[in-house]
């Protein structure tokens, strides 16, 4: 799977995150993509982080599992977004919490989180080893009416591969 991430609507979704990009905008991305990196190294995932505007600053250049893109102008980091789950579809994960950019994603197949739910998961792991299968399970689904929908049974996949990691 490959996780697209819209970088600063993640950063202001997070207090410790917020904090950080108060210091500086670098030290916000800094700091989300040293939480991204601890999520990378426990999955065998490919993430992608999507900021708006172009690097001021230098540091180190994207590798491994963790890409690092800035939209250019006149395109937005949801536009990117968009594009860039277009292109994979259900191989995407798109970690949002912009309506448009959720739909989007969903229209073509991939797979929409929001932020918090993200952020929720990312803190809340479970150590290998240990049993998260009470989260989702403890009232048991009669009927159509009760069954999530297919885009909600694939975001708790999604969120499931976070916690268990």
């Amino acid at each position: 799977m490959h996780w697209l991430i819209d970088g600063y609507n993640v950063i202001r979704r997070d207090p410790d995150l917020r904090a950080r990009e108060a210091e500086s905008l670098e030290a916000g991305r800094t700091a989300l993509l040293a939480m991204v990196a601890r999520v990378a190294r426990d999955l065998p995932d490919s993430f992608t982080v999507v900021f708006d505007g172009a690097r001021r600053t230098g540091g180190a250049p994207s590798s491994g599992r963790v890409q690092v893109v800035f939209s250019r102008a006149p395109a937005s980091a949801d536009d990117e977004l968009r594009r860039l789950a277009g292109s994979l579809r259900e191989g995407a994960i798109v970690v949002s919490s912009d309506r448009a950019v959720q739909d989007a994603a969903r229209r073509v197949g991939a797979v929409a989180l929001g932020a918090d739910a993200f952020l929720d998961a990312v803190e809340t792991a479970t150590p290998e080893g240990e049993d998260d299968s009470d989260d989702e399970e403890d009232e048991p689904r009669r009927g159509p009416s009760h069954k999530l929908s297919r885009a909600a049974r694939a975001a708790e996949r999604a969120l499931r591969r976070l916690r268990n990691r």
